[in-house]
């Protein structure tokens, strides 16, 4: 779900706002006043130690029932417009909620321009998608999950009475829609069905890893990480390496809201990943472009500054959220490292996207690259697989209630209870 309506140009920034606005006011929603972000009573979220209260809309309290119907949603094929897939076709929890493709494919075939981003610790992110400035929070990107064409997700777009009969046809969901929703005479709309899909992502918390253990606030369990991983989480908090400075905080991300929060502290920064010479078909810069389809933050706001600028993602789980980048265009976390951090922006010999990242004139000032030896590599290495929280990846609670998507293997060797 992490690439809804996450392109455009300037006035397809417009565009996509007035198809929102108009998704949500017609469905019984819409943004004012009272729909203003606040710490949510009265459910019993569980947190991991030293996380904040999630920051969620006060007209949209969060129930065990809308949790659980937005479960049965997530992972139902029928919620395609063809009955092919669901969301849990990009985002499959054995992978952290990702799927291990360079870019995501939705149930008609459809190839997306971007990688699929985990669903880890959602409820926390400031603005959702990789570069998209407007969707800030996860009603509204289910909404684009639904209606998006360009590309298509689910397809409802057009066919929104026909998917809402579709479910109203079963009566599991009847008892389902009702429970979520006791004061509608008729709970099958799609700001419903969006608020259930908001509802079951909100409580994709992880934030118990081996790491966590080790560095409990109060209990702390210091051999729950090995001695390599300890010298890792030094080089990833080192002025040397600056890794902390985009993947800091709680959910090692800087783009977070919660209780507690002025300000959002939105960030979207360009990585040195590519610096095409242009200009020249959709490369309108002499130098610095992304691919095309692919350009970031610019696609909103046509500032050449903003070009190539993504969102950092949570490192949380990192380990399975293979391949890597906005694009997945890096196949694991060691050539992340060597080939592009440590040089200070990865470089392209040859072909459409030629060009040394590393001197491109809209890179981050923090993408200054640093040496580092093999052994730290390892070292770094150790110190994201700690970052894995199997109670999470394994949660049956969070799992297809159906079966129909394996679990990771892992899990069946230490079932979480």
């Amino acid at each position: 779900m992490s690439r809804i309506a996450d392109r455009g140009t300037a006035a397809g920034v417009i565009a996509l706002a007035a198809v929102l606005m108009l998704s949500l006011q017609a469905c019984g929603g819409g943004r004012d006043a009272s729909d203003a972000s606040r710490p949510m009573a009265g459910y019993d979220w569980q947190l991991p130690p030293g996380f904040p209260t999630p920051q969620v809309h006060a007209d949209r309290p969060l129930t065990a029932a809308k949790v659980e119907l937005g479960r049965q949603l997530f992972y139902d094929p029928r919620t395609s417009i063809n009955g092919e897939g669901s969301c849990a076709s990009c985002h499959e929890q054995r992978r952290a909620f990702t799927d291990g493709r360079a870019l995501a494919t939705g149930p008609t075939g459809e190839v997306h321009a971007r990688n699929a981003m985990s669903l880890t610790n959602v409820v926390y992110n400031a603005r959702q998608n990789w570069a998209n400035p407007l969707i800030d929070n996860l009603r509204e990107q289910a909404i684009g999950v639904l209606l998006n064409e360009a590309p298509i997700e689910l397809g409802w777009a057009g066919q929104e009475q026909l998917m809402l009969d579709r479910l109203r046809g079963d009566p599991a969901y009847v008892d389902a829609f009702t429970a979520a929703f006791p004061e509608d005479a008729d709970p099958f709309t799609l700001a419903r069905v969006a608020e259930a899909y908001e509802a079951f992502m909100s409580v994709l918390i992880s934030g118990r890893s081996a790491y966590d253990r080790a560095t409990d606030p109060e209990h702390p369990e210091p051999d729950a990480i090995s001695d390599a991983a300890w010298r890792g989480e030094a080089l990833f908090f080192s002025e040397r390496l600056e890794c902390f400075h985009c993947h800091g905080g709680f959910n090692f991300a800087q783009s977070v809201r919660h209780d507690g929060t002025v300000l959002d502290g939105i960030e979207f920064r360009n990585n040195g990943l590519y610096n095409i010479d242009g200009p020249g078909p959709g490369y309108p810069l002499e130098a610095g472009n992304y691919p095309p389809d692919n350009q970031g933050l610019f696609e909103f706001t046509e500032n050449p500054n903003d070009m190539g600028r993504f969102r950092a993602p949570t490192l949380r789980n990192i380990a399975l959220t293979a391949p890597y980048m906005h694009d997945g265009s890096i196949a694991t976390l060691r050539e992340v490292i060597v080939d592009h951090y440590a040089r200070g922006g990865r470089v392209i010999e040859s072909g459409p996207h030629a060009g040394d990242g590393s001197g491109s004139p809209y890179k981050d000032a923090l993408m200054v690259g640093f040496m580092i030896s093999d052994a730290e590599v390892d070292d770094l290495l150790a110190f994201l697989d700690s970052l894995t929280d199997w109670s999470f990846v394994c949660d049956p609670g969070l799992a297809d209630p159906e079966g129909r998507i394996p679990m990771h293997t892992h899990c069946a060797e230490h079932p979480v209870r």
